[in-house]
């Protein structure tokens, strides 16, 4: 049984990562400052309080130095899923996302470093690579970020490599791609297109494209993710490196929009309208890197994905009604 702190713990991808940690029997700490993580993220287990005992909850913001020293206090792994984790709104709101992404990532940092943590995995995301020229994308492809979003993810994992070489800490970087499922926000402004799409078919409503559909994207299952960063808290080659976390294939929005239409039973059409500043045109990664030093493999393919991810909301939905 190991110590972990989950930072943005009661967010998508990082209560996901929670309840498998706690599953298989690792005490856990979650960072989050709740302003998009649920604290109904973290009611997993019902009453089986012998697994709700493991998990402590710290409710603080990684902006503040302190807070992470606190949180980082007898930790072995830090899991930091902890960001403004959106394109545009980085655009709208560059300041914010920056004093998140960049000032909240060092002193996690520097609180890690002085805690004694044994590694820290860090999300990054695949938007650093931009308009690059280049496909599937691999780790050597020069970025090319179009948005201050994916400056941000870039910048800090230069950061990671530095604390790494200069200070010892033992750092690893997964630049994830498009990930979906249970636990993602359908309802923000800024949501991520998959959650929003399930919800507009659910509720006979036509799902909103911006641009003409045609642009791709590597769709990756959560439980891929949570996968591959347990698989990076302990390979012993990881530390220093940046690597794909992805399903390795490239599906585009109106491919995506017919398997929904499948899935859910709709046969309802799309809206198309402007594309957004900032957004890639494609996206598609090769994995091979994270294959080698992680021995990652795909756990859930990206119908079986959907389909789990509908059967989700399909839930929520009713209980909300």
């Amino acid at each position: 049984m190991a110590n972990f702190l989950v930072t943005g713990g009661a967010g998508f991808i990082g209560s996901n990562l929670v309840r498998v940690l706690l599953r298989r029997g690792d005490s856990v700490r979650v960072l989050d400052n709740f302003s998009t993580g649920k604290r109904k993220n973290l009611n997993f287990f019902g009453t089986s309080d012998h697994l709700s005992a493991n998990l402590e909850v710290f409710e603080g913001d990684i902006g503040d130095l302190s807070t992470c020293r606190n949180a980082t206090d007898g930790i072995d792994y830090v899991l930091h899923q902890a960001a403004i984790p959106s394109v545009p709104r980085s655009v709208a709101f560059p300041l914010e996302s920056n004093r998140a992404n960049i000032d909240g990532t060092l002193n996690l940092l520097v609180a890690a470093r002085d805690a004694g943590v044994k590694r820290l995995v860090f999300a990054s995301s695949s938007a650093v690579y931009g308009n690059a020229p280049g496909f599937p994308r691999k780790e050597t492809i020069a970025p090319e970020p179009l948005s201050p979003y994916a400056v941000q993810k870039m910048a800090a994992e230069h950061y990671m490599r530095v604390f790494y070489e200069l200070y010892g800490l033992e750092t690893v970087s997964l630049r994830y791609f498009n990930v979906f499922g249970p636990h993602q926000d359908p309802e923000s402004e800024y949501a991520a297109v998959i959650p929003k799409f399930i919800r507009a078919f659910l509720a006979d409503e036509k799902p909103t494209v911006y641009g003409d559909g045609e642009q791709s994207r590597d769709f990756t299952y959560v439980d891929n993710v949570v996968y591959g960063n347990l698989l990076a808290v302990e390979a012993p080659d990881a530390p220093g490196k940046t690597m794909n976390l992805a399903c390795g294939g490239q599906l585009t929005l109106n491919q995506l929009l017919g398997l929904l239409r499948r899935i859910t039973g709709s046969d309802i059409k799309a809206d198309y309208t402007e594309p957004r500043p900032g957004d890639v045109r494609h996206s598609w990664a090769d994995i091979s890197l994270s294959e080698q030093v992680l021995n990652y493999t795909i756990q859930v393919p990206l119908e079986e994905g959907l389909q789990k991810t509908v059967d989700y909301f399909r839930k929520e939905f009713a209980d909300e009604t």
